[in-house]
């Protein structure tokens, strides 16, 4: 019973000062950007988060021969303090997404499924291994999502590099949530001992991603056919 609430007092440290670190990261890259947008300054702080979630899960790993092993086992030291660093970041995310100018209905949702999951499984101290992997594949593809919306703001559109970067991002989105995902949701949904919460959850990122594996698919469909139909400028000499 001690152990069990020091347990939850460690995580709740890491939460609470993880959305501390998050609120202070981003006012200290508004400060030193203060000519870029908001959302600008939001994204750089979402991709700190994604290298340190996907290095803090690529750590809590037990066995590489098998990552996704043992499943609905107790969670892990490592793999409790990955989820919580995350869990910080979507409570400070979500109030950056509602006080923000981009706001969308999908990215809530995705935000409160996200919080949800994974303090019931903090809650629980079970299905660590899958959460991790979980948190491995949704945030591989995050920073090419990013580096798509800062190219953007910085006036590079239209060019070789935001298609190559349009299309990496696809490819990458679609091998882990379209990919692993679905095996991933499969032996969450399958394992007998995962509570209902955890399983609900699992179906509800697997879902949400499926809807935006949709809407990528239109971007680079829409993307390529604009590129190819756009004629190839004749070059011409320069007139002083």
């Amino acid at each position: 019973m001690d152990m069990e609430i020091e347990d939850d007092y460690y995580v709740v440290k890491w939460i609470i000062s993880g959305v501390v670190f998050w609120t202070t990261a981003f006012l200290m890259v508004r400060n030193l950007l203060p000519k870029r947008s908001f959302d600008f300054c939001t994204r750089i702080v979402a991709t700190m988060h994604a290298t340190c979630a996907v290095c803090l899960a690529s750590f809590s790993v037990q066995d590489w021969t098998c990552p996704v092993c043992p499943l609905a086992s107790r969670s892990s030291p490592l793999q409790m303090r990955a989820l919580a660093v995350t869990l910080s970041y979507m409570i400070y995310d979500l109030m950056a997404t509602i006080f923000g100018d981009n706001f969308t209905v999908d990215n809530a949702v995705h935000h409160l499924v996200s919080i949800v999951g994974i303090g019931a499984g903090l809650a629980y101290q079970k299905c660590g291994t899958e959460m991790v992997a979980a948190l491995w594949i949704t945030e591989t593809s995050t920073p090419l999502l990013h580096t798509r919306e800062f190219l953007k703001e910085l006036g590079i559109r239209d060019t070789d590099l935001n298609l190559l970067v349009d299309i990496m991002f696809a490819v990458i989105f679609s091998l882990a949530r379209m990919g692993v995902g679905p095996y991933l949701t499969f032996v969450t949904l399958r394992a007998d001992d995962n509570p209902f919460l955890i399983k609900a959850t699992a179906f509800g990122l697997q879902a949400v991603s499926t809807f935006w594996f949709y809407k990528i698919l239109r971007m680079v469909k829409y993307k390529l056919r604009r590129r190819s139909a756009t004629p190839t400028p004749l070059s011409t000499p320069h007139v002083n």
